[in-house]
């Protein structure tokens, strides 16, 4: 063990090992201006428990935050639990921070800290930056290290190709509690992280995404909230194991070429009493006044983003995953609910800002301030936002007045889409501006399309359901669905299950229906999503210019009434172009007429109707006439052969 770096009070070197708790800090006086200020970004590296070595003595450094506690002590199995055995200092400044050194203190050891509050009550809280917890529903943290050899530096290297905005990006989204598990039918059934290594890496890999999208991994107390409601800003559950083993999750993604995404939640959290709320008795992490710090929808609290030190806590928690555990992207979730003060209020639940208008002034403050930092950190990740209203520039730089996410989810399309898709063919002609309208807007954003866990749970039906007609149809639509995702322009996400058309909703307390695989349309839905992943690597023109006006083209729009829509995907050569033709009715059209201006030659390189993918495959186009209209202006009619309820990619 090295003996830590420390900045000392001036007390420092009046040290009385009689005392069980030593006067010693790891902070500076610019950690306190820069964490009150909001701006500190490596909290993790003082706050929390610190196992050290302090003239020559092994033990564990403590610091917490609770600026309105009387008294601050830590207990644990190394103490009996004894609230009075290991009391904190209090810094002698507006800090607000308590801590101290206790000799003989190890990894491995249960601790809280119980805080005495104004009115003299006494409370237990987990610690806000510990980096794991005892598994649920238990709820102590525990003193522990970070130590790790990464074994990814070939993928840290390079992996900014794999996330820059003109790369292919095909998002697998996991619930890794329910994705699999060793016994389907037990809740409490998990595999590891290290099992996860021998099961879900090899699939994703298989299945060709780019990237794995982590529902939030983060310490949480109930798992009904999938991870969205969080206490462990600074740790992996231990659900599925040791943040080590964590950190062998992540570098096993790495070393087959597959980013990590990770979910994250500044937006709330939860009311359980060992976690963030009323912290020290007070409103110590959330708003005070509940028009701003209480979620009506999730029965939660508001960070306060007002508060330098709640913004350095935040910010902090986002470069801890990235620093430490090595993201190549952060999810941001529920933006909305965070830049809106009347994000689901009636007027008369919130107050207007001091403009006038309906926006956080500090929080939009704090996010952009998020992603200044963390891009300027970490220039080779993404920073993704969910985010649902027409709030501008989400996607766009600061300094061009954006909020400076590198993407935001397309949730437009997504609403559009299926709303498109669930009618009935025959009435799809009335309905053609929900599919068309997409591109309207798309170049305001850098654009992911998202095929999320919120569209198949709550009643709302698994993928395949709602798709209309009988089996081949619903199968025939949903290949169809997925190939116009892959082939409109922007980032993919697919949320687990929907790759081989899950037949009941999700459910989180279960696992994924894998027996279905046994069934030749199940099993040909997930070889058609293997082929668009495929497809969409291999092909250029698919995102080259994925976020370019002259990446997209439509070339024909004036068959409403059979509803087939005709455009291109445009690469920056003109060769790797290719021509998109969506039949989206159940009737085969043969000969099918379209003109274009291009090559003399062109050849079929995708067709959704493949009988590897359960469609018929015996309407496709091994040759394609093609009749010459201007020479000079290559311009000319081709003639395709397309399949009822298919995708033909032509080059």
């Amino acid at each position: 063990m090295k003996p830590a770096q420390m900045v000392p009070y001036e007390e420092q070197y009046f040290v009385d090992s009689s005392k069980p708790v030593w006067n010693y800090s790891l902070f500076t006086d610019d950690d306190i201006r820069s964490y009150q200020y909001g701006t500190h970004c490596k909290l993790y590296e003082l706050f929390g428990n610190k196992e050290i070595n302090v003239t020559g003595k092994n033990g564990t450094y403590f610091s917490v935050w609770a600026p309105s506690a009387k008294r601050v002590s830590v207990i644990g199995d190394f103490n009996d639990w004894n609230t009075n055995a290991h009391i904190l200092y209090a810094r002698q400044d507006s800090s607000g921070i308590w801590e101290g050194f206790i000799p003989n203190v190890s990894a491995g050891e249960l601790y809280k800290y119980n805080i005495i509050t104004q009115k003299d009550e006494s409370i237990d809280k987990g610690d806000p930056y510990a980096n794991y917890w005892e598994k649920r529903p238990k709820t102590a943290s525990i003193t522990s290290s970070l130590d790790y050899q990464w074994q990814d530096k070939a993928w840290m290297k390079k992996r900014k190709k794999f996330n820059a905005l003109d790369a292919p990006m095909s998002v697998y989204e996991v619930h890794p509690a329910s994705w699999m598990r060793p016994n389907k039918d037990d809740e409490e059934s998990y595999n590891s992280y290290l099992l996860m290594i021998e099961l879900l890496v090899p699939y994703v890999k298989e299945m060709g995404f780019t990237h794995i999208e982590l529902m939030p991994i983060m310490e949480h107390p109930f798992d009904g909230s999938w991870g969205y409601q969080g206490t462990g800003y600074f740790a992996p559950t231990s659900r599925f194991g040791t943040p080590q083993d964590f950190m062998k999750l992540v570098d096993a993604f790495h070393n087959e070429n597959i980013g990590v995404i990770l979910d994250w939640v500044p937006s709330h959290f939860p009311h359980d009493a060992h976690g963030l709320y009323r912290f020290d008795g007070e409103h110590t992490y959330e708003y005070a006044d509940t028009r701003k710090g209480f979620h009506p929808d999730w029965n939660s609290y508001i960070f306060n983003y007002s508060r330098g030190e709640v913004r350095s806590f935040l910010l902090s928690s986002a470069h801890f995953w990235c620093d430490i555990f090595h993201a190549d992207g952060i999810r941001v979730d529920a933006v909305s609910s965070i830049l809106r003060l009347d994000y689901s209020r009636e007027e008369g639940q919130w107050e207007r800002n001091e403009h006038g208008g309906n926006g956080n002034i500090e929080a939009i403050a704090f996010v952009k301030l998020l992603n200044e930092t963390l891009y300027n950190e970490f220039p080779d990740i993404q920073m993704i936002a969910e985010e649902s209203t027409d709030w501008p520039k989400i996607s766009r730089p600061t300094f061009e007045e954006g909020m400076g996410f590198g993407m935001k989810w397309m949730m437009g399309w997504m609403h559009d889409t299926l709303k498109y898709f669930k009618h009935e063919p025959v009435f799809r002609k009335y309905h053609q501006n929900d599919f068309t309208f997409s591109m309207a807007y798309f170049y305001n954003e850098n654009f992911m399309l998202p095929l999320s866990h919120d569209e198949v749970v709550h009643g709302k039906s698994p993928m395949l359901y709602k798709m209309p007609g009988d089996d081949w149809q619903k199968f025939a639509n949903l290949r169809l669905l997925y190939s116009y995702m892959f082939l409109h322009p922007g980032a993919k996400l697919l949320f687990m299950g929907n790759e081989f058309a899950a037949t009941q909703e999700w459910n989180y307390k279960s696992e994924l229906q894998w027996d279905l695989l046994m069934w030749p349309s199940h099993n040909g839905m997930k070889q058609c999503v293997m082929q668009l992943n495929k497809l969409y690597q291999a092909e250029n023109a698919l995102y080259e210019k994925q976020f370019e006006k002259d990446g997209f083209e439509w070339i024909n729009l004036n068959h409403e009434n059979e509803c087939v829509v005709v455009f291109k995907r445009k690469g920056i050569k003109a060769k790797d172009d290719l021509l998109i033709i969506l039949n989206l009715t159940p009737e085969v059209r043969l000969h099918w007429e379209i003109n274009v201006f291009g090559k003399t030659k062109w050849v079929e390189v995708f067709n959704s109707n493949h009988k590897d993918f359960w469609g018929t495959g015996d309407v496709n186009n091994p040759d394609i006439f093609v009749k010459e209209i201007d020479k000079k202006a290559k311009y000319y009619s081709i003639k395709v052969n397309l399949p009822a309820l298919s995708a033909v990619v032509l080059k």
